[in-house]
């Protein structure tokens, strides 16, 4: 792999530095499961705490932890634990980390993707689909997940 080079951005360029983008969709995928696995068992576990109340709005309740873990796990470390698990994680348009405000917008789109569900089935097929990966989220905020440069 080479230093992050391209005439728009930092980010690795697809074709020069293709190992940064090999399986990155499936990786993303399969963070996905994790990062949806993780939120739910969080999400179950908080229900007894609110006198079983939480039951009567639990997909707000999931929704609500999924934007909490998903910011705090980005801001933190530029991935989520699932994404960290894979070995992926998301940069910038100059190749750094997301700091937390980066992080907040990411996840507030991926957010309103989930909940419009017709918007994550298209961000979905543009990161099987565009040399980058990039899903919606990405490409309005010039993001992107790479493989962790080692």
């Amino acid at each position: 792999m080479t230093a992050f080079a391209d005439t728009l951005t930092a980010l690795p360029d697809p074709d020069a530095d293709a190992d940064f983008y090999t399986g990155v969709p499936l990786k993303r995928a399969l963070a996905w499961v994790v990062d949806a696995s993780l939120v739910l068992i969080a999400s179950i576990l908080i229900v007894p705490f609110t006198a079983f109340a939480a039951l009567f709005f639990f997909p707000f309740l999931i929704l609500m932890v999924g934007f909490t873990y998903r910011w705090f796990t980005i801001a933190g470390r530029s991935a989520t634990w699932g994404m960290r698990l894979m070995g992926i994680e998301l940069r910038d348009h100059t190749g750094a980390r997301l700091n937390g405000t980066l992080a907040l917008f990411h996840t507030l789109g991926y957010t309103v993707s989930v909940a419009a569900m017709p918007l994550q089935f298209i961000s979905m097929g543009m990161m099987a689909l565009t040399p980058r990966g990039q899903g919606l989220s990405d490409t309005m905020l010039g993001t992107a997940a790479i493989n962790r440069p080692g």
